[in-house]
């Protein structure tokens, strides 16, 4: 395991160590050395904004390493705060960083024990709906089918009750490409025609090319299909 994986381990266990005792200002490394005492009033909003900036403008260069650890930055102070929207916010860029980076696992690990936790605290259901988004990608990208299927319509099932027309068409999306993978394709056309419906029907042109690309993709896997 690299260092870099190494530092995010430990610096995890002190951000679910200050979500489960946040009232607390110090914490107690993982290998059991000293404790360190963290002054909670050193930490600023305008220095977790800055980190976040910065993080952002790193990933927009694509380098998600870089961006990773601003992400990480932001995240500690965020919390430190109690300013858990923006919390959260930094914890899904995180785990988005550790998706574009391949590491599957990392990722997993992050929305199910920080992400989750922390949205379900703060009963935020745009918040749950976005994490389930990214899980659902998370799976799907390292084979894991039936998390990914059912994240994705937990995501969904948000969607509707939040009235959020373009997260709706993104979970069916992310429903068609699940099935694409297990060669469902009769089930994967008939969510695709539905996700291009609705994008139709609230006038959005945003999933035109995903919609195209899923199509292609399945009218040609069923053509090498019917030839062997």
């Amino acid at each position: 395991m690299t260092k870099i994986v190494l530092a995010f381990i430990s610096l995890f266990a002190s951000l679910q160590l200050y979500a489960q005792n946040i009232e607390k200002s110090d914490y107690q490394e993982p290998n059991g050395g000293t404790a360190i005492n963290i002054a909670v009033s050193k930490f600023d909003l305008e220095d977790g904004n800055t980190f976040f900036e910065e993080a952002e403008d790193s990933e927009r260069k694509g380098d998600y390493n870089e961006a990773l650890t601003l992400f990480g930055k932001a995240a500690f102070e965020y919390n430190a705060i109690k300013n858990f929207s923006k919390y959260g916010q930094a914890i899904l860029k995180m785990s988005n960083m550790h998706y574009q980076l391949g590491r599957f696992g990392d990722a997993e690990q992050i929305l199910l024990n920080v992400a989750l936790k922390n949205y379900s605290k703060m009963g935020s259901k745009p918040g749950l709906m976005n994490s389930y988004n990214l899980l659902g990608r998370v799976y799907l990208a390292n084979n894991k089918y039936t998390q990914s299927m059912w994240f994705y319509t937990q995501q969904g099932i948000l969607a509707k009750q939040l009235k959020s027309d373009n997260a709706y068409i993104e979970s069916v999306l992310g429903i068609v490409q699940v099935k694409i993978k297990k060669r469902d394709f009769t089930l994967a056309l008939r969510d695709l025609k539905s996700a291009e419906w609705l994008a139709t029907a609230i006038k959005s042109n945003q999933y035109k090319s995903q919609i195209r690309d899923a199509r292609e993709l399945i009218a040609a896997k069923t053509s090498t299909k019917a030839k062997s």
